[in-house]
């Protein structure tokens, strides 16, 4: 199976910076996308930022300047390194990721990570 393994969350003040890790491990062939995605209290769910294997970033307008994802190929981990944060940006965040498994397995398959908490006081 495939598992992700998150890090970094927890508590700072408005304008601090936190960094958040994602390590996906197991029957990996390749990966597509890697994202990250929030919910906080009471809200859905929602799309923080995602990074294709390409390089390609998309961001949340929420989060636009703000916000870095990345990632290393080799440790098949991605980030998010989130600075000038808010309030607003409390929440639980979950890494999520789009891969193949194995070379003859052709199928996309989408993995959750268990959530690493992010709290902002003001």
């Amino acid at each position: 199976q495939v598992q992700l393994v998150e890090s970094g969350g927890g508590l700072v003040q408005a304008g601090g910076s936190l960094r958040l890790s994602c390590a996906a491990s197991g029957s990996i062939f390749s990966i597509n996308v890697m994202a990250w995605y929030r919910q906080a209290p009471e809200k859905q769910r929602e799309l923080v930022a995602t990074i294709t294997s390409g390089g390609g970033t998309v961001y949340a307008d929420s989060v636009k300047g703000r916000f870095t994802i990345s990632s290393d190929i080799a440790k098949k981990t991605v980030y998010l390194q989130m600075n000038s944060l808010k309030p607003e940006d409390t929440a639980i965040y979950y890494c999520n990721v789009d891969l193949r498994r194995t070379y003859s397995d052709f199928r996309n398959r989408n993995y959750w990570g268990q959530g690493t908490q992010v709290t902002v006081s003001s």
